[in-house]
């Protein structure tokens, strides 16, 4: 399979013609949608529609952040105010009920996201709610309690895959630590490699998930120069082989002001430590036809997870 180690992202409701040629010209592995692209259900169709047409893949990856409540692009046409956090909550109360309704919530999302033509969300968040941190994670945590984070999480990549929704677990190996907001500056975390392991680390270990996304955070026990998503030793030794993650990679957003180079420069750390997909959110015409040119085609395994992503999706 040939396509570019990156996700693009367009700036408005329609494709530009310089859009247009990116997509049918060159090869990136997906793209992911936001709030800025989305009218209306007819017009976000006419756009995906386009967009598989131009790349002639019906699987092409159509990618999108709708967790409920205070992260949904699909606000104008889903409707969903649920947070992660209120089935934690309930979990609590009543561990069958639950599930019931999470299952069902869950089927019912993944049925209007197909609907539109979206086959990838990036749920579920598997980050665990911590005392005196960064609110940019909060109630879209399940709960500061690592075995329901699991569970819940476990749950949420099943029924996706079920309902042909491939999930992205995120942010690997943990952002609930973090005391500020990587969308803004790097967050630095002092606690030790046993601590990270034995809370952070938790929900992450032994999920059946595909894709999974990177946190842009220095963990500086463990590296104290670079974030996870540059990091070669993160990536192998904690995400891979400690965590034992064995699917697809991709950084956060390399536009994200936690990463400190140029753009192409973020992309290919990202690449070099490990991350087999770049994912560049801003939506520049010109930066993305920079990024395209700048990164490799996908490895073997890129290729063959691929492959299997696709065949949960026929």
């Amino acid at each position: 399979m040939r396509k570019k180690a990156i996700i693009i992202s367009i700036k408005g409701k329609k494709l530009t013609n310089q859009e247009k040629i990116l997509l049918s010209k060159e090869k990136p592995w997906g793209i992911i949608l936001f709030k800025r692209n989305i009218k209306s259900l007819n017009q976000i169709q006419f756009l995906i529609n386009n967009i598989k047409k131009l790349t002639k893949d019906k699987n092409f990856p159509i990618i999108i952040d709708e967790e409920g409540s205070t992260v949904s692009r699909l606000k104008d046409i889903i409707n969903h105010n649920f947070s992660a956090n209120y089935f934690g909550s309930l979990y609590l109360i009543d561990k069958k009920l639950c599930v019931q309704i999470y299952k069902e919530y869950l089927n019912s999302l993944c049925k209007k996201l197909k609907m539109i033509g979206i086959n990838f969300n990036t749920i579920p968040v598997l980050d665990i709610i911590r005392k005196k941190t960064s609110k940019v994670i909060g109630k879209r945590s399940f709960s500061n309690n690592k075995k329901i984070v699991k569970r819940l999480g476990q749950i949420t990549v099943e029924l996706c895959h079920k309902n042909k929704i491939i999930s992205v677990i995120k942010h690997l190996p943990g952002h609930g630590c973090a005391i500020s907001d990587s969308h803004h500056t790097t967050p630095k975390v002092n606690l030790s490699h046993n601590k990270l392991n034995n809370i952070d680390f938790f929900p992450f270990k032994s999920n059946s998930a595909k894709l999974a996304m990177t946190a842009h955070i220095l963990y500086k026990k463990i590296d104290s120069e670079n974030v996870a998503t540059i990091s070669k030793k993160i990536i192998k030794k904690i995400i891979r082989k400690k965590i034992g993650f064995k699917g697809i990679l991709m950084s956060d957003d390399i536009s994200m002001r936690a990463l400190k180079f140029d753009l192409v420069t973020n992309a290919k750390k990202s690449l070099d430590a490990g991350c087999n997909l770049a994912l560049y959110c801003a939506g520049n015409i010109k930066d993305s036809l920079k990024l395209i040119k700048s990164v490799p085609y996908i490895d073997k395994f890129t290729s063959k997870k691929t492959s299997e992503i696709y065949k949960i999706l026929r």
